[in-house]
């Protein structure tokens, strides 16, 4: 009995842990997000969620490249395209959720609340999934989430293509979201490394 209540508090440690780490990292890319709007408005308004697929997809595949070949000739490194990862697809969550007759140019404020609900959203559904898998995500490897990013996208382009239309797959949201929750775990685990 001693073991099982040990294991039991070990599960319970960790999935605290992995709560402020999510949290962490997430206000890292809010951090950012504050300061590219201040900067630039919320011009990616403009971009379909189509477009922030693609740049998503863009993203991923530069991490893919970096991690097959050793190096980047680029200053900026995987961390930042996770980080990148994460901002696109908390936009696109954004844009699936407000009417068609919204604003373009938000409200920094706006903006801003819009992207810590969707974030929350989505640290609850990683919440919910970390219960029920038990934290196997600490025992992957960070390119598995790149490749698992990679995956989500090419889904989530497909079901773009037919129109949303789907048979028994989940929506494009919870592709988004699970691409988040990827690109946090390679975050965390990149920041224990």
């Amino acid at each position: 009995m001693n073991i099982f209540i040990a294991f039991a508090f070990r599960i319970m440690s960790a999935i605290k842990d992995t709560s402020a780490q999510y949290d962490q990292a997430i206000q890292k890319c809010v951090d950012l997000f504050q300061k590219k709007t201040h900067d630039y408005g919320t011009a990616w308004r403009i971009l379909r969620p189509s477009s922030l697929t693609d740049q998503i997809f863009i993203k991923a595949q530069r991490i893919r490249t970096i991690e097959e070949k050793g190096e980047s000739k680029v200053g900026e490194g995987i961390e930042d395209e996770f980080v990148g990862i994460i901002n696109y697809s908390l936009m696109a969550l954004i844009q699936l959720e407000l009417p068609s007759d919204a604003p373009l140019e938000l409200e920094p404020e706006k903006a801003v609340s819009l992207y810590k609900e969707q974030a929350k959203i989505t640290k609850d559904l990683m919440m919910d999934k970390n219960h029920d898998y038990g934290e196997a995500w600490r025992d992957m490897r960070v390119s598995s989430f790149t490749d698992l990013i990679l995956m989500k996208i090419l889904r989530i382009k497909q079901i773009e293509d037919n129109a949303g239309k789907t048979l028994v797959s989940e929506g494009i949201d919870s592709g988004f979201r699970d691409m988040i929750n990827y690109a946090v775990f390679a975050l965390i685990q990149m920041s224990e490394q």
